[in-house]
């Protein structure tokens, strides 16, 4: 890995991580029907990094960011929630657009992301309070996860059509 590469995905872990702090601290749009639910502002991050450099990086990113984040704020129980909700829609994400980038968008992917997200979440909470009635609850998370992941996938887009030449150039040999 050359030093350039190196200090991106430091910087793409850094704002990962400040956004991940900064929607902690915003007031949740969501409480009135989807108690719990998030924009997932962090996961803008790592479907860049997932884009860019591939499946590796994108985990490192976003495990990282969740690990840290979790330090960062004390609380250790959300950190679980926030590092299995990285690594299975880290995972889902990659699968989505590796093999079937032709029929679906960064967009696309990035609402099964935010499905497999909370999905993972649900599973850590049915685990914590040992009681699996917490999937009733998916429903509402599932219809909120297509407008959350619509929102993160346009902002990728978008984010990587505007620093395209920036990225071609730290990404070259």
């Amino acid at each position: 890995m050359n030093t350039r590469k190196m200090v991106h995905l430091a910087m793409l872990t850094s704002v990962g991580l400040a956004l991940h702090i900064i929607e902690s601290m915003i007031p949740n749009p969501f409480t009135a029907f989807a108690p719990g639910a998030k924009l997932g502002l962090a996961n803008i991050v790592g479907l860049i990094t997932l884009a860019i450099y591939g499946i590796k990086y994108a985990l490192a990113v976003n495990i990282l960011r969740s690990f840290i984040g979790g330090l960062a704020s004390g609380a250790v129980i959300s950190m679980m929630y926030s590092m299995a909700g990285a690594l299975v829609s880290t995972i889902i994400m990659w699968a989505m657009y590796k093999f079937f980038r032709k029929y679906f968008s960064l967009i696309g992917v990035s609402i099964f992301g935010a499905l497999g997200h909370n999905m993972a979440q649900l599973t850590v909470a049915s685990i914590i309070i040992k009681n699996p009635k917490i999937f009733a609850y998916l429903p509402i998370l599932m219809l909120t996860s297509i407008f959350t992941g619509i929102f993160i996938g346009i902002t990728a887009n978008y984010t990587l059509s505007k620093t395209k030449a920036s990225i071609d150039y730290i990404v070259r040999p």
